[in-house]
């Protein structure tokens, strides 16, 4: 394969980075492109693609990570992605990265890349790890036998990038021709009699042997567009039916173990000829020993709680003093801003600037502390190989309740965001399997409510129990959703379980550049909604608690006579003020439905921003506490909050928080992932049900008891 006519005009390389998941496949990726990366979707689905460059001697090299796949045989969105990148994007080099721990896993999917006509490179990651567990691998042997360039690195150190950059750089100058690739003989005559049917009218002829091997496996998307070439179609088509009889006839075995077995096969050939172990414990069995205890049925379990408790014991603590320091730095600048007008002034600008914008911004960043700490244990726990233990562990936990295993991978990606958590569904083959992951995800408390938590829990609570308390939040969470989704699985999406098939990747040191990169880009994400979307919302909520204005004030009459101070007459001007202001009349409107849950029409008002965007609710309930100032000292939201509502009302508050209805963004993805109406508004209407019965059952209760 040669560059393309486009490439030859503008000297760019595009290389493709293919693999099986947790082969370090990302840490190659980072390592190669360094800060020069976008992260965006694949057109049309949720898989998330990440594209990169690099220069080398001043030519430009184009770096695509495809999605983590075992094969290009089956039909996950990753694995149809990764096919029609390898097939129709035309990678100049595919470089195929491989867990040396694990090759003859690797070398599969090497083989069926090799089937696409690929200019392949292998990758022999990890390295290390192989070399510690005693294999001898004979690198020049597998370079002769396979025919292409072979190169041995450890990914998260940057250990053999360079000669990587280095084989590329070659294949690109001498790319391989015809691979070595030995599948037995009647796999071959198979192959090469069905690919000559085709070769008159397949546009292809790199992907030739592929396609015949598709067309073998009776693949739909290939049989569909042979048949589309009418009468020559129809013959290669009659010629794969009756090499697929002859082989099932005299073998005895369905075509597709048959074709499976060739691949492992060559790969098991392969790995005899070129390794031998010389009897060391090796990372897996160290890993082993480690996952008697973590993985262990009856102590894994409180292991892991006792884990994610201690994520956000570290969350709360530490983050407090950055947060104080944010906190007096937006006080500063409001200041500042402030005094730009005469005291006192009533300007709308200044209004607008320092308890919209200022207030509303400040209000959410001053919390990106706690969220750059809670996404740096959860990268430290997915980079160790813990994150995948969890997986299995809870699954038979979770089998209980009507969820897979794999539902556990996007619920915690939920601790981030919903959103992608929603998108992160697709790992899951079964349509009931997706949808009630799905619709119950929202309840895990995303990185969006946490700024909420920070704000209340400091409120209603001692510094003994904030701790307690946040943890307790957390796990009501994922135990409602466990019960939910019982409650759905029994009803609405009734079917069967589907099996449960993870790897467990050997326990690894976490690299300081992967921790900083996955926490930097997904702390980016709420420091750039707080530029955004947060600051309209701001403005839009500073608009809705200003306006209208009062046309006069009762308090007046009362200041006149002498039967009120200034400071309390000041007071009661903003409280008429916020009640007279469309925000404050919607709150009003909803009072009646909000006070059975201990929830006045301040609440309510800040609810109505929280629908937007959950964050917003901090910013509100500042724009809703300023206006309603006492004293013209400025008084820390918590101490307003803890002195006009009870630790009663906190939990009630935080509860309803927590199930209510999710954001409107979320709403919209669930509406695009499960391609109909009717379950986002089941998870709109179903979650503010819920929310509001558990809400009205503590509130309730509560008070009888106290």
């Amino acid at each position: 394969m040669h560059l393309t006519d486009r490439d030859k005009s503008d000297g760019t390389v595009r290389v493709a980075l293919a693999g099986n998941p947790n082969a370090g496949k990302t840490s190659i990726f980072n390592g190669l492109t360094g800060a020069r990366r976008k992260v965006a979707n694949y057109p049309g689905v949720t898989v998330e693609k990440r594209e990169g460059v690099y220069q080398v001697n001043g030519t430009r090299y184009e770096v695509l990570d495809l999605p983590g796949t075992y094969s290009l045989s089956a039909y996950s969105p990753e694995e149809r992605i990764a096919e029609h990148e390898l097939l129709h994007g035309k990678p100049d080099v595919t470089v195929v990265v491989c867990d040396s721990t694990t090759l003859n896993r690797g070398l599969v999917l090497l083989a069926q890349v090799m089937q696409t006509g690929a200019n392949p490179v292998l990758c022999l990651n990890m390295a290390d790890e192989a070399r510690e567990a005693g294999q001898d691998l004979d690198v020049d042997g597998l370079r002769r036998l396979l025919g292409i360039p072979v190169v041995q690195t450890v990914g998260r150190t940057g250990e053999g990038l360079d000669d990587l950059k280095r084989v590329v750089s070659e294949a690109v100058e001498r790319p391989v021709e015809k691979a070595r690739l030995v599948l037995g003989e009647r796999m071959d005559r198979a192959v090469d009699a069905v690919s000559g049917a085709m070769r008159e009218f397949w546009d292809d002829p790199g992907t030739l042997d592929w396609a015949a091997t598709r067309l073998l496996l009776g693949h739909g998307e290939t049989l569909r567009k042979v048949e589309a070439v009418a009468e020559k179609g129809n013959i290669a088509v009659g010629v794969a039916s009756r090499w697929r009889d002859r082989i099932e006839a005299e073998t005895g075995t369905d075509i597709q173990v048959f074709i499976s077995e060739r691949w492992f096969g060559y790969v098991d050939g392969l790995l005899k000829e070129v390794t031998r172990r010389q009897g060391r414990a090796d990372a897996r069995a160290v890993s082993d020993r480690i996952d008697s205890v973590l993985a262990h049925r009856l102590l894994g379990l409180p292991f892991f709680l006792a884990v994610m408790y201690g994520v956000f014991w570290l969350t709360f603590t530490v983050g407090e003093a950055p947060m104080g320091w944010i906190d007096s730095g937006f006080e500063v600048i409001g200041a500042l801003i402030a005094s730009l007008w005469p005291a006192g002034s009533e300007s709308a600008v200044k209004s607008l600037l320092v308890d919209g914008v200022i207030a509303g911004v400040g209000g959410v960043i001053v919390f990106l502390p706690n969220i750059i700490l809670l996404f740096l244990g959860l990268a430290v726990l997915e980079d160790t190989g813990y994150m995948a233990r969890a997986a299995f562990l809870v699954d038979r936990f979770m089998r209980r309740f009507g969820l897979h295993g794999k539902s556990f991978i996007p619920m915690m990606t939920g601790f981030g965001c919903s959103i992608p958590g929603i998108m992160g569904t697709r790992v899951l083959e079964n349509e009931r399997d997706r949808l009630t992951t799905m619709l119950v995800l929202p309840l895990i408390s995303c990185g969006a409510r946490l700024p909420i938590w920070m704000l209340l829990i400091p409120a209603f609570f001692a510094p003994p129990w904030r701790a307690p308390v946040l943890w307790f939040i957390y796990v009501f969470g994922v135990a409602l959703a466990l019960v939910l989704a019982l409650l759905l699985r029994s009803t609405l999406l009734k079917g069967d379980d589907a099996p449960f098939v993870m790897e467990l990747p050997p326990y690894r040191l976490p690299t300081l550049r992967g921790l900083v990169t996955k926490m930097t880009e997904r702390s980016w994400l709420y420091v750039r909604k707080a530029g955004t979307v947060i600051l309209g919302i701001s403005i839009v909520l500073w608009f809705l608690t200003s306006y209208p204005k009062p046309g006069s004030y009762r308090v007046d009459e009362q200041a006149k006579a002498g039967l009120v101070d200034e400071q309390e007459a000041e007071s009661a001007r903003a409280s008429e003020d916020l009640r007279h202001s469309i925000a404050g009349r919607i709150g009003s409107a909803i009072e009646p439905i909000l006070a059975p849950l201990g929830f006045d029409w301040k609440l309510g008002t800040a609810m109505i921003g929280a629908f937007a965007a959950k964050e917003v609710f901090v910013s509100q309930m500042g724009i809703v506490h300023s206006l309603g100032e006492t004293s013209e000292e400025s008084v820390p939201l918590r101490e307003s909050l803890s002195r006009e509502y009870s630790p009663l009302v906190g939990l009630s508050l935080m509860l309803f928080l927590l199930v209510s209805a999710p954001c409107m963004a979320t709403i919209a993805v669930t509406r695009r992932e499960s391609g109909r109406w009717k379950w986002a508004l089941l998870q709109l209407g179903g979650l503010t049900a819920v929310a509001w019965m558990i809400s009205f059952s503590v509130y309730q209760i509560g008070s009888l008891l106290t």
